[in-house]
């Protein structure tokens, strides 16, 4: 299901522009247009859950994780760290399930 009124369904749709890193027939990745660190890409299914709290399907998300993989090796970065914030009180800030891949520069621990 795609929701009209969600920029990453237009994304995912192709009806909004990004820079595509990765596709397949269940995810995109592409780059954060308000980058947070050197490399800074997200990873979403194209079909619209909220959050990972709308998944059922166990098997999405492995493949997200995967397309990560994938779109960190396009993007020639080894060391990077994979973050998915859910309900507003932990950042997200768009209600459309994605995986952030944040690197290019050391990751201090415990984050924000």
């Amino acid at each position: 299901m795609i929701k009209h009124d969600c920029i990453f369904c237009k994304i995912a749709a192709g009806q909004s522009q990004s820079r595509i890193i990765y596709e397949d027939e269940k995810a995109i990745a592409f780059h954060d247009m308000y980058p947070q660190a050197p490399v800074h890409a997200l990873v979403i299914p194209k079909e619209h859950f909220d959050s990972i709290k709308s998944v059922t399907d166990d098997t999405l998300l492995g493949h997200l994780f995967t397309a990560a993989k994938k779109a960190a090796e396009k993007l020639g970065i080894n060391d990077y760290r994979l973050v998915v914030n859910t309900g507003s009180k932990s950042g997200q800030t768009v209600f459309h399930l994605h995986i952030h891949i944040l690197g290019g520069r050391y990751m201090t621990w415990p984050p924000g």
